[in-house]
């Protein structure tokens, strides 16, 4: 387990440990979730394909398996969605971080929006929480309040800034708004960019309670 004395100690149970670039090997999850033990992170988070492997390899620990649906883009149909969520479950993972329809989004179609988060949810089956993406730095301030109130209302237990694959990942505007938005009840995800434990302790100071991060043991480590 991690040495207490190193700088980011206190920020591990926060960070979802995380690989979701396309050339992953099951060397890259393997080392993830040796990692992820070793540390106590709160969570890996990997692409659909590796969630068995990750889940064997973290059985009997703390640390959850996170996994993606309508990733990165959001623009999958809703049933392809629900049934990558489901595959997911019934291989082990714990959660779900789905990309919402983003154009719906800023088209107004909110109830396109809450049905696409609603079939997700319901495809879990109870048996995993779900994190909705909203992708801020393509919304507007009142897009990013509108997407929270959606996702909260559709069942989700987080909102999350961005997926790391977009023009720009998390901001402090971003997650204080989001907070505000969803209350204390919700959770608040900021991903994308962080790779600092200055930064870390920033976006934990500004709401968030979760980290999505690739540089997880960098941070801990205290490497600026």
């Amino acid at each position: 387990m991690i040495d207490k004395t190193l700088p980011g100690a206190s920020v591990t149970h926060f960070i979802d440990h995380t690989i979701l670039k396309p050339d992953a090997t099951d060397e890259d999850i393997k080392k993830l979730c040796q990692e992820a033990k070793q540390y106590g992170f709160a969570a890996v988070c990997i692409n659909p394909p590796f969630v068995p492997l990750a889940a064997e390899h973290l059985k009997d620990t703390q640390v959850k398996v996170c996994s993606v649906a309508g990733f990165p883009l959001g623009a999958h149909p809703s049933e392809i969605k629900a049934q990558e969520a489901r595959w997911a479950v019934q291989h082990g993972a714990q959660e779900i971080d789905m990309v919402i329809p983003i154009g719906q989004l800023k088209m107004g179609r909110w109830e396109i929006v809450k049905n696409d988060i609603i079939s997700v949810v319901q495809a879990t089956n109870g048996d995993a929480i779900v994190k909705v993406i909203l992708e801020a730095c393509l919304l507007t301030d009142e897009e990013i309040i509108r997407g929270c109130e959606i996702a909260v209302s559709a069942g989700a237990a987080f909102v999350k800034t961005s997926t790391g694959f977009s023009k720009e990942g998390a901001t402090i505007e971003a997650v204080t708004l989001m907070r505000k938005t969803v209350g204390l009840n919700i959770g608040v995800k900021a991903a994308g960019g962080i790779r600092t434990l200055t930064k870390t302790r920033e976006f934990l100071t500004a709401g968030a309670n979760r980290i999505g991060t690739s540089s997880g043991v960098r941070i801990v480590e205290g490497k600026e």
